[in-house]
């Protein structure tokens, strides 16, 4: 398929670093090996990691993707990409969180094109339509490069409690072309407790995807806005980038990098330089957990590719009759 329209200076960013400690007893018990998460095809033939790599080559040519992935993981990731031509894979010497997942990609983009847009696509999620999700990056890239001083993020209407989410408050409308508008953030909850939840749904807050579309030098000031203690290591990073101490000076840092999380640690304590989009017409669900996995893959008529009895918890039998709503069953997860 063709790649859509975007900009010359647009970057992806691809994050595949973490260990899915939630799901590896899952992972186990079927596979009967350790394997992360982002690694496993848990329905069709492509794993999660291979279809976020495809996703994000339909908007970015490979040579504008950069992956990040666990120095611990290279055999899996270097596996799985295959003949994949071009593109930069940073294998990181230690999992640090998610702001450092961000910004060890960020400062190689940095080195190559400061004034760069960057997509951060999450390795572990699942999106159905893709062209819907695409359409919906696509505005939020344009977002990003109309409002040069924001952060522009996707959000998904909620349909239940949920608390390892983030919750986004939408504010006015910024750009409401297409009647799906940009709008200000205004507020931004990580991970709230049941009662913070539950008024985030009542007031009509939107799930954090973690989807999210900069300009590369809007990211680094918040960086240091935010996480001055991390950001002076990737400051020396990104001077020694294509020198002979490059190698040493990641090593170095990586032994005691700060681990700060993106969101809780620095999207929530800046919600006026933020903006959402509201990704309707989608099915998105965070796979990092057994069961929404099986519930996305219920709600879509699949079968999965791990039997039943690896789930901690029975459920619901495969297929049933009722398709998600609005959603066409012709579909291929290959």
């Amino acid at each position: 398929m063709s790649p859509h329209n975007t900009s010359e200076q647009l970057w992806s960013i691809i994050l595949a670093g973490g260990e899915g400690s939630r799901m590896s007893a899952f992972v186990h018990r079927w596979l009967g090996r350790p394997t992360p998460k982002q690694y496993c095809a848990f329905v069709g033939t492509r794993s999660m990691f291979q279809h976020t790599l495809d996703r994000a080559s339909r908007l970015t040519p490979p040579d504008r993707m950069v992956t990040v992935v666990a120095r611990s993981h290279r055999h899996d990731a270097l596996a799985q990409w295959g003949d994949r031509r071009g593109g930069t894979i940073l294998f990181q010497p230690a999992n640090r969180d998610t702001a450092a997942g961000l910004f060890l990609p960020l400062t190689y983009i940095r080195a190559r094109a400061p004034e760069a847009t960057v997509v951060l696509y999450p390795s572990d999620h699942f999106v159905y339509p893709e062209d819907r999700f695409l359409d919906a990056v696509q505005r939020a890239v344009r977002g990003a490069e109309s409002r040069t001083d924001r952060v522009v993020m996707l959000g998904v209407a909620p349909d239940r409690l949920e608390l390892d989410y983030g919750w986004i408050q939408p504010g006015r409308p910024l750009d409401s072309r297409n009647d799906e508008p940009v709008q200000t953030v205004r507020s931004f909850l990580e991970k709230p407790d049941t009662a913070q939840a539950d008024a985030a749904l009542r007031a009509g807050a939107l799930w954090n995807t973690l989807v999210l579309a900069a300009k590369v030098d809007v990211l680094w000031k918040l960086g240091w806005q935010c996480l001055p203690d991390m950001m002076r290591r990737f400051e020396q990073l990104g001077q020694a980038i294509g020198g002979p101490d490059e190698t040493h000076v990641l090593n170095a840092m990586y032994q005691d990098l700060p681990m700060h999380n993106l969101s809780s640690d620095l999207l929530q304590r800046v919600p006026d330089q933020l903006a959402v989009i509201e990704l309707t017409g989608v099915l998105w669900s965070d796979w990092g957990k057994p069961e929404r996995i099986a519930e996305t893959l219920r709600r879509i008529d699949r079968r999965p590719a791990f039997p039943l009895t690896c789930l901690d918890h029975p459920f619901v039998p495969f297929p049933v009759t009722a398709p998600e709503a609005g959603l066409s069953l012709g579909m291929s997860f290959l």
